[in-house]
């Protein structure tokens, strides 16, 4: 039986870098994995899902016909779109063998990966037993185990996934063609992100159900309405309060879609391709967890410290876990900082614990739409009394220029005299890059008159978080008396009635 400093089960963005990392302190890993390298975060999610997004927008920049030039005969081929798709996870999968490979024999380092294709399960608390993929079954051992399995898409009552006509977020390489009509199913990120990839294309009639009567439940009311409306304009047909009630197939592929809405009426929608995307569950029923003593919480999810060491009996023990079955937010970076947290842990290093609250979020809308830290419900909630500031891009002189001043920035801040910012909301061109910046002023605890002392580059996308914040003092170039749609100044305290 071989024996390891680390065996790490999973290489998805908490596995490998967790690898990776312990390399730097010259352990011996060893990587198992069943399925594709860098799981969901390369080949069924993050990766090729945003490709496929980048080049809708590339479609749709190039169908535009408001800023003096018009493309002829515009067309798009699925078949090349699906294969620049693939090519792009294997580009990133290809990156990580020449890491693995080059430090799997390298002399000039102490620490050694070793990748082996199979499925892992607990046969004690120190030992895994493995179904390798060239048939072989294996024991090994480890000083240190990590479990960073992942997810997959939740499955839909009564929805059979056959990867043609009903598909979840992994399926979408598997489709052959555009769909002429696709419903997707749900309304969350997943669903509102896909819902854009297939209207900017213009080749797809688009549905999308949405049970919640919101887009994005779980943000602001004011941001959901601001997505739902640019899902509108792109296209996409939003049936609100509307519940899937079943899904009847005919002969020749198409489909009819029997919804059920809140006011009582039902509606039959013709249909091609269903595509689920109702949040993600973790992979943990295979890994024979009571075999380490460990126990699983009600949602499945593994309970860990602040050092990512799962707690067996309220106990941390030699056995982490990193990534989606951590219960934390499902976020690449979540699961890529975990898995370097839970090694550095395991190393002796001293580091601060994870700070979950300030997370960076990126949704691939049109435009993209980006987060850090607290939204209005959440304060609410937590009855913590803020100020919340609305900026249009309206007024940004970079957006003018870029002619894309759809978008905005709220800013929330503590209703106190630091005016100390607690969450950040902005969609438009760059968001994603500028969003960072503000996480640095949230981690910092700055306040207000601290952030107001920075020089913004002009003309830049992030003076509108300039202005933002000048607004909030009154020191804005642009006063909300003049342009009362375009600046907003709020205030909430616990007396006041919630949103």
């Amino acid at each position: 039986m071989d024996h390891y400093d680390l065996l790490i089960i999973g290489s998805g963005p908490a596995g490998f870098s967790a690898a990776v990392r312990a390399v730097d302190f010259g352990m011996s890993v060893c990587l198992i994995e069943g399925d594709h390298l860098g799981g969901a975060g390369i080949m069924n999610g993050a990766l090729t899902s945003k490709t496929m997004y980048e080049l809708s927008q590339d479609y749709s920049i190039a169908a535009r016909v408001d800023r003096g030039y018009r493309a002829s005969a515009l067309s798009v081929d699925y078949n090349q779109v699906l294969k620049t798709v693939i090519t792009a996870g294997k580009e990133k999968q290809y990156q990580m063998l020449s890491q693995i490979e080059t430090f799997a024999h390298s002399e000039k380092s102490l620490g050694k990966i070793r990748l082996l294709r199979g499925y892992a399960s607990f046969e004690d608390p120190h030992t895994l037993y493995v179904e390798a993929k060239t048939g072989e079954k294996l024991r090994l051992s480890g000083k240190h185990i990590l479990i960073a399995t992942g997810s997959r898409p939740r499955e839909y009552p009564g929805l059979e996934v056959d990867g043609e006509h009903i598909i979840d977020s992994n399926g979408i390489v598997s489709l052959k063609r555009f769909p002429e009509r696709i419903m997707i199913i749900g309304s969350g990120i997943i669903g509102c992100e896909f819902s854009f990839i297939f209207s900017n294309f213009k080749q797809t009639e688009v549905h999308l159900i949405d049970r919640a009567n919101r887009v994005l439940p779980y943000e602001d009311d004011d941001v959901g309405a601001y997505v739902a409306r640019n899902l509108a304009n792109n296209g996409v047909i939003i049936h609100h309060t509307a519940q899937l009630r079943e899904i009847i197939r005919h002969p020749g592929g198409f489909m009819q879609a029997i919804l059920d809405y809140d006011d009582g009426h039902s509606k039959v929608v013709e249909i091609d391709v269903a595509l689920i995307a109702i949040g993600r569950v973790p992979n943990i029923e295979s890994l024979k967890l009571e075999n380490a003593g460990i126990k699983a919480t009600d949602k499945n999810t593994l309970t860990i410290n602040d050092c990512c060491q799962v707690l067996i009996d309220g106990i941390p023990s030699h056995i982490y876990a990193a990534g989606d079955v951590t219960g934390h937010s499902q976020l690449y970076s979540v699961a890529e900082l975990q898995g370097r947290k839970a090694v550095e842990n395991m190393a002796g290093t001293e580091t601060s614990p994870l700070d979950y609250s300030h997370m960076s979020t990126l949704m691939f809308f049109k435009p993209e739409l980006a987060a850090v830290g607290a939204n209005e419900k959440k304060l609410q909630k937590e009855g913590i009394p803020y100020i919340s500031a609305y900026y249009s891009n309206k007024l940004v002189n970079r957006n003018i220029a870029m002619r894309s001043t759809t978008g905005f920035i709220k800013i929330l801040v503590s209703n106190d005299s630091e005016h100390r910012i607690l969450g950040v909301r902005a969609s438009g061109p760059q968001a994603s890059a500028y969003i960072v910046s503000v996480a640095h002023l949230i981690n910092r605890g700055d306040s207000l008159r601290e952030v107001l002392q920075i020089f913004y580059p002009h003309p830049s996308v992030a003076e509108g978080i300039q202005e933002c914040l000048r607004a909030i003092v009154g020191r804005s170039i642009y006063k909300p008396i003049a342009f009362p749609d375009d600046i907003i100044i709020r205030e909430w305290t616990p007396e006041a009635k919630s949103l």
